[in-house]
């Protein structure tokens, strides 16, 4: 059996995230991966600290399989399906990785400096972490979804405020990659 390491074509991914969309939509659900954080913390009793976190998260059941789905589907391609091959990059990108301290940019899917466990552990590390970590859920909550549900949900649903806090998000990364991460390394 050959396993394959190759990502679908567009023609095939395109088509199948478009169905997924059409159905989730005309069973009256919206995808994102923030709303189940709201959801786990219900179930762990976030309602009883405030009123935010008071809803039936039992009708929100489906959207946790999602999730587990994306974990186990995640640790089977990072484990199984990643080809060992270095990843291709341009060489602008490898002569500015490598000027923010990178040893070997290219030659791993997740690069050492990121997230190896010497890095993870560490103040500054951990710092990142729970620098990016607060970020990313204070910019989740106030635009009122995730990247996810925003591009992939809410532009196929053709809502203007997804539209802005998609474009919003890509300025950030801009910003984030030119700006502060040259800061970080």
């Amino acid at each position: 059996m050959e396993i394959i390491t190759q990502p679908w074509e567009w023609y095939v991914a395109g088509p199948l995230i478009a169905l997924v969309m059409f159905l989730l939509l005309y069973f009256g659900k919206n995808f994102g991966m923030s709303s189940n954080l709201r959801t786990m913390c219900t179930i762990a009793g976030g309602d009883k600290v405030a009123d935010f976190f008071k809803f039936d998260w039992k009708s929100q059941r489906w959207n946790l399989m999602f999730v587990v789905g994306a974990i186990v589907g995640g640790f089977i391609a990072a484990n199984y399906l990643t080809p060992s091959e270095t990843v291709a990059l341009n060489p602008k990108t490898i002569a500015d990785l490598k000027a923010l301290g990178f040893e070997n940019p290219g030659s791993q899917y997740l690069p050492s400096e990121i997230f190896g466990g010497e890095t993870l552990f560490s103040l500054k590390g951990f710092l990142i972490l729970l620098g990016g970590g607060f970020l990313v859920g204070f910019g989740a909550r106030y635009a009122g979804g995730c990247t996810s549900g925003h591009a992939i949900s809410g532009i196929s649903d053709l809502q203007i405020p997804s539209l802005i806090a998609v474009a919003g998000f890509f300025i950030g990364g801009l910003v984030m990659t030119y700006f502060f991460l040259p800061i970080i390394f």
